[in-house]
This record gives structure tokens, C-alpha cells and sequence, in this order.
């Protein structure tokens, strides 16, 4: 497998270009590329409907607390906790029986976010494994799969919603040699169908880690460990605490600080950068010591990259800013390690 950088970096001479794109930003200046709209001059603010790498603003920041205090002193009752996080793949198969498929868009971005998958697609690769966690309806592995040429590369596309896993089977990119969903919980005690200990060269979890209880951290990223290669990497895209869609939640969504139960019945959480970088490198200790099992010293991952991802979405009819925080990381299994017991 070819060695390259697992996540985009901006280096300076990335940032020297960035800094010399037109003050205007006309949108005559072709290509655009994502992640590449500076806002230079606060006066431009509402020509665009989004700018990039936005720093929150001293008056959203004070909104946000003030959100946060309301939503902390109307928590979810404690019957509708043990409700929503007692059989949470059942809240995810009425949400993948109600959008069928349509919900999300295709993350046609992900090679240019995460340049081992252009790495691992190419014909000379050899033989790839990918294992993509919390997989939906195929948003993520379907968009690989559309620019492989690697005949020896294998996605793994699991989920514990037995809906999704249908729909992904449904699609039409599903009949190929190249892929296999299945129905996998990432925090049971079991290993995906067709996989065995340290297989898996790349583990994708897009948007995944957030619909899982913190109780459930421990164990997921362990499995996680279990299955990776040596030098194997995981790479991860979720949110970041403060973003607009947290800073939204009313009354009777809290379930527990960042984390929070939808509409719908699913559960997102919205992580720190540094709370996430202790998770996968087990610098990380769990509240509840009796909940789970304890971390193996030999499960401690290398993190390569981990950064937040800003963006102000602008309503340009309303005069309205809104801020997005994602967290966008990868971390590493050492070439060298103790065996998992």
C-alpha cells in the first residue's frame, strides 16, 4: 500500500496561494475549490452564502452559553433516557425507513479530505481493506467506489441499523465484487462478517462516533484496534461542540453535556478537539469505571492529524450568520504493539 499523507494539510505555500485569491472574491475566479473561501474583509461578508475557516464571532459565543444553561435545566426525563439509548439501532431503522436513502448527499469530497483513499484506489495499490463504520445508505463507500481502479481493493460497509444495510444493498453500485455491507455493532464483542483480527488496512467513521453513548467510546474504539493492521489508520469526520446544530437544541434534548437526543429519536454528540485526541490515544478515563471494560494499555492509537473544520453559512435574505464546527482527524495503530488480549 502507497504511504501518503492519510488527511489534506495546508503547508505555506497552500496558505501563500489561500492569501492571494482576489479580495473580491469574484466569482468569476475559476476553479473554486472547497475549503479555499477566505473571508479577508468584513464588509464582504454577505456576498456568498459561505465562508471558510470562520472563527465564531464574541456575540454567537455568548448565545451559545446562554443556550447551553437552557438546555442543561430541561433535560430529558430519566424514562426517555433509558428510551433512547437502551435500543438505539431502532431509532436509526425508522430514520433510514422514513428518508430511503435521500437524506444525506454523496461525500464526494472525501479524497480531497482524506488523500489515502485516492492512494488506496489507484491500479498499482495492491490489496486494500476498508472498513467503513456506521456506513448509512452507502454515502461514503459508494463515492469510492465510483473512482476505483483497483481491482484488489475491498470496502466492508457496516452499520447496526438493519434498514440502512438493506438500502445499501438496494443500490445499484452494490453489484460489484468490490463490496460488502453487513450488519455489524461496533461496540459488541463480535467481528464483521468476512473480517478477521488485524485485516483492515483503513477504518472510515464519518458522522458515526457522535450517535454512540460515551459509555460506548471505550469499547468501540478497542474493536476498532482489534481490527486495524499494524500501521492501519482510522480516519474521522464528526462534530465539533458549538455548532449551529447544538446550539439549536430546545428544551428536553439534553441527555448529558454535549450530547444530545433529535427529533427522531437518534443521538449526536459534539466533541472537543482535545477530548477527542484523549479518546483515541487512551489518555482518556471514563466517568463511570463500572460501565464497560477498561482500556488495554497495548489500544493506544498515534493521532496523525486533528484539527476543526469551521464554516459561516450566511442568509443573505435575513442578514443571518450561522456557524458550523466540524472535527476532522486521523489516527494510526503503531507498526509495533502488544497483542490485544
Amino acid at each position: 500500500m502507497a504511504t501518503l499523507n492519510p488527511i489534506k494539510t495546508h503547508n505555506k505555500s497552500t496558505e501563500n496561494s489561500l492569501l492571494n485569491i482576489k479580495s473580491d472574491n469574484s466569482k468569476k475566479s475559476e476553479p473554486f475549490q472547497f475549503g479555499t473561501r477566505l473571508l479577508k474583509n468584513e464588509d464582504e461578508i454577505f456576498q456568498f452564502n459561505a465562508w471558510d475557516h470562520v472563527e465564531t464571532d464574541s456575540d454567537y459565543k455568548q448565545y451559545a452559553e446562554l443556550q447551553y444553561a437552557m438546555q442543561r435545566e430541561d433535560p430529558v426525563s430519566e424514562f426517555d433516557k433509558i428510551r433512547f439509548n437502551s435500543n438505539p439501532a431502532k431509532w436509526w431503522n425508522n430514520f433510514y425507513k422514513n428518508n430511503v436513502g435521500n437524506f444525506f448527499k454523496d461525500r464526494k469530497w472525501l479524497q480531497q479530505e482524506f488523500p489515502i483513499l485516492s492512494s488506496a484506489t489507484k491500479a498499482d495499490a495492491g490489496s486494500i481493506t476498508i472498513l467503513e463504520i456506521g456506513a448509512g445508505a452507502g454515502n461514503t463507500a459508494f463515492p469510492i467506489l465510483a473512482l476505483n481502479k483497483n481491482p484488489n481493493l475491498r470496502i466492508h460497509a457496516c452499520d447496526f441499523s438493519k434498514t440502512a444495510v438493506e438500502v445499501m444493498r438496494k443500490n445499484e453500485a452494490y453489484k460489484c465484487d468490490n463490496i460488502q455491507a453487513d450488519i455489524w455493532d461496533v461496540t459488541s464483542e463480535s467481528l464483521p462478517p468476512g473480517l478477521d483480527e488485524e485485516s483492515v488496512d483503513i477504518a472510515i467513521l464519518i458522522f458515526t462516533f457522535s450517535a454512540l453513548s460515551p459509555f460506548q467510546w471505550e469499547d468501540t474504539v478497542r474493536n476498532i484496534y482489534k481490527l486495524l493492521k499494524p500501521g492501519g489508520v482510522v480516519l474521522f469526520r464528526d462534530y465539533g461542540r458549538g455548532d449551529l446544530a447544538q446550539v439549536r437544541f430546545k428544551k428536553g434534548r439534553y441527555l448529558e453535556e454535549n450530547f444530545y437526543v433529535r427529533g427522531d429519536g437518534t443521538r449526536v454528540y459534539f466533541f472537543e478537539k482535545d477530548e477527542l485526541a484523549r479518546i483515541w490515544t487512551k489518555k482518556y478515563i471514563p466517568s463511570d469505571l463500572t460501565v464497560g471494560n477498561p482500556y488495554d494499555v497495548a489500544n493506544n492509537f498515534e493521532t496523525l492529524e486533528i484539527g476543526i473544520d469551521r464554516r459561516l453559512l450566511i442568509n443573505r435574505a435575513k442578514q443571518l450568520k450561522m456557524y458550523r464546527c466540524w472535527i476532522q482527524a486521523s489516527f494510526r495503530k503503531p507498526q509495533s504493539n502488544l497483542t490485544h488480549k
